[in-house]
């Protein structure tokens, strides 16, 4: 027997074992404003045990557990299901069109900083060799053990827009939309593209809505010129989301809804809003909250690489971005993304009246759960569903993150 590899595995076995047993180990969190499904705790508390939820409720009547480990919580504190970012390119200097598995996993790793403990990789208008390549990279790095936030699936963003509302889209790869690009694309993602953002006006675009939802893909309306009759047939077609409410697409004018006006006169279209206080003016995301309600409005980051980092010059879809004092912007000025992070986004909209912890909850993550088909074990602080979560201050500071009962980060 070769001693030496013998020596090597014991080690790895039981690095692995220790591992495993400090993901598993029972945790017991006592205290603070704990956001159930219906109501909120406070004060309450949380058993966590092999990545679940174990238990839920009002503090006064939390177990007393001599194997678990007891985490007290201040008053001022709240507890929250983790967030998910359905929108988001890159964050830590990586992107997700680098194609890499470091890439992708550096991302997992840094997210639950803010809060984040699920997204969806997203894409961004590009050459089909490029956009193939980044579809296999997520397929593949899902089938790997990696840490961190969990990659629920793909957003392609583009190529089936309208370049008249680019935005930060590169224009020379914009396609028409194309079913049969699309099924090519879907069989190189392993079939993990979720949401589509796409231009329902341009030729094939309506049957493309309705491709995507013959397949149980979510076609979301966005960097569109669609007019109110476009928008009202392709809703019939199957159109659910409306991608970063406002940004890219048609406004607004008292002769045409446009595009954001045909969602506030939907009663099924959710909208994504980018609340950085930035790419959207306050009042207008509570002119946004006062139509759409509760149920419709998703808060998403758009973030790109810069988040995270220093201000500079970087790259998005090959072109180079100027991130400075929080804003990214092409050399003309076009908003190029966000370094927006998600528990910000959550203390902004806190502002919005009225506004509950459990409306929070729902904009943050139980929302989109319910688009993505994964409300039944995520998003909620209740029994039996995954244990993401995330511990904020009272001025909205992460504390800190549990993913699948593994605390990820802590202050």
């Amino acid at each position: 027997m070769n001693r030496e590899k013998s020596w090597y595995n014991f080690i790895g076995t039981y690095e692995n074992d220790l591992k495993e047993a400090i993901v598993l180990k029972r945790m017991l969190l006592k205290g603070g404003q704990v956001v159930g499904r219906e109501e909120v705790f406070s004060p309450g508390y949380v058993v966590i045990n092999d990545g679940k939820i174990e238990d839920v409720g009002k503090l006064e009547n939390a177990p007393t557990l001599e194997d678990a480990q007891t985490i007290e919580l201040t008053d001022d504190q709240v507890v929250m299901p983790g967030f998910i970012d359905i929108h988001i390119h890159g964050a830590n200097g990586y992107d997700v069109m680098d194609g890499t598995p470091e890439a992708l996993k550096e991302m997992a790793a840094v997210l639950p900083e803010e809060g984040t403990t699920s997204f969806l990789a997203t894409t961004i208008t590009e050459n089909k060799e490029s956009t193939d390549k980044a579809l296999k990279n997520v397929a593949n790095v899902t089938q790997t053990t990696y840490e961190g936030a969990e990659i629920l699936g793909i957003h392609l963003e583009g190529p089936f827009i309208n370049a008249k509302r680019a935005g930060a889209q590169p224009e020379k790869h914009i396609l028409s939309p194309d079913l049969d690009q699309f099924d090519v694309w879907q069989q190189s993602a392993n079939q993990l593209i979720k949401v589509v953002t796409l231009a329902p006006e341009m030729e094939n675009g309506q049957a493309l809505v309705k491709h995507l939802a013959d397949q149980g893909v979510i076609a979301s309306i966005g960097h569109s010129d669609a007019s109110y009759t476009d928008v009202v047939e392709a809703e019939e077609n199957g159109l659910l989301h409306a991608t970063h409410l406002f940004n890219g697409m048609r406004g607004i004018h008292h002769r045409e809804p446009g595009v954001a006006g045909s969602v506030f006169l939907s009663d099924r279209i959710k909208a994504e809003v980018i609340f950085d206080q930035i790419h959207v003016e306050p009042k207008m995301v509570q002119l946004a909250y006062q139509n759409l309600g509760v149920d419709r409005l998703m808060l998403i980051t758009d973030s790109m690489r810069g988040k995270c980092l220093t201000n500079g010059v970087y790259d998005l879809g090959g072109q180079e971005v100027t991130l400075e004092d929080g804003e990214a912007r092409l050399a003309d000025g076009t908003l190029a993304g966000s370094v927006l992070k998600m528990n910000d986004a959550v203390k902004h909209a806190s502002q919005l009246e009225p506004t509950t912890l459990l409306d929070l909850a729902k904009f943050s993550s139980g929302n989109v759960a319910q688009s993505l088909g994964v409300d039944d074990h995520k998003a909620s602080i209740q029994e039996g569903y995954d244990a993401d979560v995330v511990v904020l201050s009272d001025d909205f500071e992460v504390d800190m993150t549990f993913c699948n009962g593994q605390m990820v980060f802590e202050k």
